[in-house]
């Protein structure tokens, strides 16, 4: 009953105040344009190519729709940076 309740509350919230889209959002799905290709790339293998690069414990890896993998890593004095591999195969440092 509570559930029901909560679920009609949330309904007609939404009702009134519906979420704004901006620009940018409308056409895309899950974050893409409808045209983006993306790549067969796995996780696994851009954690191999991090690695490689010189980084250690990478994680929360996400892939993008310009096919970059984006995620966190440990540089040699053990502090944590997020890094990009980009399609072409470059590791860098993102972010501030």
């Amino acid at each position: 009953m509570r559930w029901m309740l909560s679920t009609l509350v949330v309904t007609a919230a939404l009702a009134i105040f519906p979420p704004a889209l901006s620009a940018e959002t409308v056409g895309k799905v899950g974050g893409c344009e409808p045209g983006d290709k993306i790549d067969a790339s796995t996780a696994a293998q851009a954690r191999k190519k991090i690695e490689a690069a010189g980084y250690r414990k990478v994680g929360d890896l996400k892939k993008g729709c310009d096919n970059s993998w984006h995620g966190t890593a440990e540089k040699d004095d053990g502090g944590r940076v997020h890094v990009v591999l980009n399609p072409q195969g470059l590791v860098l440092p993102e972010g501030d």
